[in-house]
């Protein structure tokens, strides 16, 4: 047995857009970012991370989403033969989410890990698609970022303001 597939959370991070050459810590933030919520969600696995632009991730939203528009993170979870432990994918596009940051008033990386955070959950199967869903998967995402020192990313929504 190799020592990967001993390991409890293998990570590959591929970047497709030079855009995130500006962000040098990407790499080692979603890798703290997922190992977290791996531990959290006691899940084990393969998974990539892809890094990538706005005319990518609008493309992949369009084909299976049917939404012609960017947007942040989508993942893709996998569909395994017995025995495999392969979670899926996370693409994660550069313009949307450093918009979103900046528009939000919040630090870069802490974003970063939030879109990471929901990714993975998405793979493991958690949604947003009923307010019960969204209540379960964000008061998880909170938690989970708690860990990271990463503030509550839905408290102004939740305030009202």
């Amino acid at each position: 047995m190799s020592s990967r597939s001993r390991a409890p959370l293998s990570v590959e991070i591929v970047v497709e857009s030079t855009l995130w050459k500006a962000k040098r810590n990407a790499k080692a933030i979603l890798q703290q970012a997922v190992a977290v919520a791996s531990k959290a969600c006691k899940a084990k696995g393969e998974l990539c991370i892809v890094l990538t632009d706005d005319t990518a991730i609008r493309e992949l939203n369009r084909v299976w989403r049917g939404l012609d528009e960017p947007t942040n993170v989508l993942s893709f979870p996998a569909v395994n033969a017995a025995g495999e432990r392969i979670l899926g994918d996370i693409v994660i596009a550069y313009e949307t989410t450093a918009r979103e940051a900046l528009a939000e008033s919040k630090p870069f990386p802490h974003h970063l890990s939030h879109l990471a955070v929901h990714g993975f959950l998405h793979l493991l199967g958690y949604d947003h698609g009923t307010d019960d869903e969204a209540e379960a998967m964000e008061a998880l995402e909170r938690a989970i970022l708690a860990r990271l020192d990463v503030p509550d990313p839905y408290a102004e929504r939740a305030t009202g303001s």
